[in-house]
Formats: structure tokens, C-alpha cells, sequence
């Protein structure tokens, strides 16, 4: 773990010397020095004092690198395309290892093209237009406002009836790391 560099990258980002930290904590700049530089382990108590001292959640100390918040400007969203004819617009918004947010415009008779299955389980919510979803004998016309959820390994089928373009908001979990891109 990284965690000096984390304690230092925070101390510094809040303009915080070592001599303040040092004066809250009650330890010596020498050993905070070489937290800083991961030359030692501290105790989860010297831990648990430095966030104090740093005004972070213990726990926010923890964290790796790929754990902590990630940001992905509208302008910076991945792209790509899915559907039967891949005329379906798939903008993703963020993942993390098990969960991928996206939102996928649907051209009027757009559709998935065949039912089909695959690991994960999924939520959407119709942000325009008009989708017919389908899983196993379960059917629904859905409209605006309006979600739906499913476990994704049971075949199943989605298809813009409308006659503008539908936008859906789609939340995939995976138990596994998956990329593939999922409707």
C-alpha cells in the first residue's frame, strides 16, 4: 500500500506542514518523514491521529489509487456503438472493477437485435423516448421516468417503439470485471 504518499499528497493539497501535523499528532518530524516516503508502517492508532490531524476519514487513508473518486468530463465520456446494426450510441459515463454507468441513444426501431444473456445484473431508467423490454415471458412498454431491472442472464430484448430517439440510463454489475457492452 501506498499510504505515505497518500498522507503527503493530502498534507499538501491543504497546505499543511510537517511541522503542523507533527504539533497535532504529537510525533516526531523524522518519523512522519518517513511515513511520508513508505520507509515505515504506522500503527492504525498513529493512522487513525494523522487523518485526525488531516481532517480525512481514516478509511480515505486506505485507499488505492484506483478506489478513490474518478471523474469523467462529459466532453471525455468513451464512445461507442452497440445494438443489431451497431447504430446504438453508447456513451460511458464511469466504471469502476464490477459497475459501468451509461447512457445509450436508441434510434426509433433501433433494438438489440436478438434476446440474449450474460453474467451481471442491470437497471435502466427511460430518460426519453418510448422502449419495449422484454425478459424470458415478462414484457413492458416503457416511457420517460419510467425503470426497469433485470438479472442479465436470462435472455432478454430491448427495442425503441417510438418515433424519436430514446435515451436510456443503464447501471451494469458484474461479480467479475466484464467491458463488454451490455443492453
Amino acid at each position: 500500500m501506498d499510504i505515505g504518499s497518500n498522507i503527503r499528497a493530502i498534507r499538501k493539497r491543504k497546505g499543511i506542514t510537517i511541522a503542523e501535523i507533527c504539533d497535532i499528532t504529537g510525533l516526531s518530524q523524522g518519523f512522519l518523514s518517513q511515513v511520508e516516503t513508505n520507509k515505515t508502517s504506522p500503527s492504525i492508532a498513529t493512522l487513525e491521529n494523522i487523518a485526525t490531524a488531516l481532517e480525512v476519514p481514516l478509511a480515505y487513508l486506505l485507499l488505492k489509487k484506483e478506489e478513490r473518486m474518478r471523474i469523467v468530463r462529459k466532453e471525455e465520456r468513451y464512445v461507442t456503438t452497440s445494438g443489431a446494426e451497431e447504430n446504438m450510441r453508447v456513451e460511458h459515463l464511469s466504471s469502476s472493477k464490477n459497475m459501468r454507468m451509461m447512457i445509450v441513444e436508441v434510434p426509433p426501431g433501433a433494438s438489440t437485435g436478438e434476446a440474449h444473456a450474460h453474467e451481471g445484473e442491470e437497471v435502466h431508467v427511460v430518460i426519453k423516448g418510448r422502449i419495449y423490454a422484454e425478459q424470458g415471458e415478462v414484457s413492458a412498454e416503457l416511457r420517460e421516468g419510467d425503470s426497469f431491472s433485470w438479472n442479465a442472464c436470462t435472455p432478454h430484448f430491448v427495442k425503441n417503439i417510438g418515433d424519436e430517439p430514446a435515451l436510456v440510463l443503464i447501471s451494469v454489475y458484474t461479480e467479475t470485471e466484464n467491458r463488454r457492452t451490455l443492453l
